[in-house]
């Protein structure tokens, strides 16, 4: 049987990222975390490339158009959606998740979902070095295994 095997090694990879303004101390976290996990793996910081756009509903879009160039081996989703008091946090939830994975599929550009989905401020604070950093190693790992698999 033929394994392709794990492959954390983000040298020479190119990759983008596209974080909300919203909730922003939460967000920048994310980035912090997420910044130093891809440099921890190799990657340059001038093969990162970040955008900003206002919240969560906004990130697919960007995704789209930055899969479209096909400069990047992968991109990354950061965000964060805090419950409030009315529907609008399923709304946005599901919308962002579903616009990232339909970006990722038709796009065929590999994209780590950063974006927290939380009941309090408390919960994303708490998520906010680990989920970065995972989805550091989850876009490198995919971006290699795509190559891998070519």
């Amino acid at each position: 049987m033929n394994e392709i095997e794990k492959n954390l090694d983000g040298k020479g990879m190119r990759i983008g990222i596209v974080q909300s303004r919203f909730n922003t101390p939460v967000c920048e976290g994310l980035l912090a975390s997420c910044r130093a996990q891809l440099t921890k793996q190799g990657v340059n910081d001038s093969d990162i490339t970040l955008v900003t756009v206002p919240g969560a509903l906004e990130i697919p879009l960007v995704l789209q158009h930055m899969a479209q160039t096909h400069k990047f081996d992968a991109l990354i989703a950061l965000g964060a959606v805090i419950r409030g008091d009315t529907f609008h946090f399923e709304v946005v939830s599901n919308e962002s998740a579903r616009g990232v994975s339909e970006v990722q599929l038709h796009g065929g550009v590999p994209i780590a979902n950063a974006i927290l989905t939380t009941d309090t401020d408390e919960q994303a604070e708490v998520r906010v070095s680990v989920k970065g950093a995972e989805a550091a190693l989850v876009a490198i790992e995919m971006a290699n295994l795509l190559k891998a698999i070519l």
